[in-house]
């Protein structure tokens, strides 16, 4: 989102917990992301620690990410390869599915 316009950091936060940081433009983008049922459904099949980073009647928000948050996005952002798609810094340890 940098090559299209100013943007800033926020973290979405599941039940106050800092789940990962993203870019976007305006916090009412931000607000919207939080929104989509893609990221709704995804945030209930990952889990962390074994349980799912959302329940069904989890809250979640978006603020501002700290200092600290930007700094782990900046550090994946620039690993990863160039894309248009929505990128997202985890900030809790993902469990990996075992085979």
């Amino acid at each position: 989102m940098s090559a299209v316009g100013y943007s800033r950091v926020f973290t979405l936060e599941v039940d106050g917990r800092p789940i990962f940081a993203f870019e976007a433009v305006t916090a009412r983008g931000a607000q919207q992301l939080a929104k989509e049922r893609w990221l709704l459904d995804d945030l209930m099949i990952l889990t962390s620690g074994g349980a799912p980073l959302r329940a069904s009647q989890s809250k979640l928000s978006v603020r501002l990410a700290t200092a600290e948050e930007a700094v782990v996005f900046a550090s994946v952002a620039s690993a990863a390869k160039s894309s248009d798609d929505v990128l997202l810094a985890y900030l809790v340890d993902l469990d990996t599915e075992r085979r």
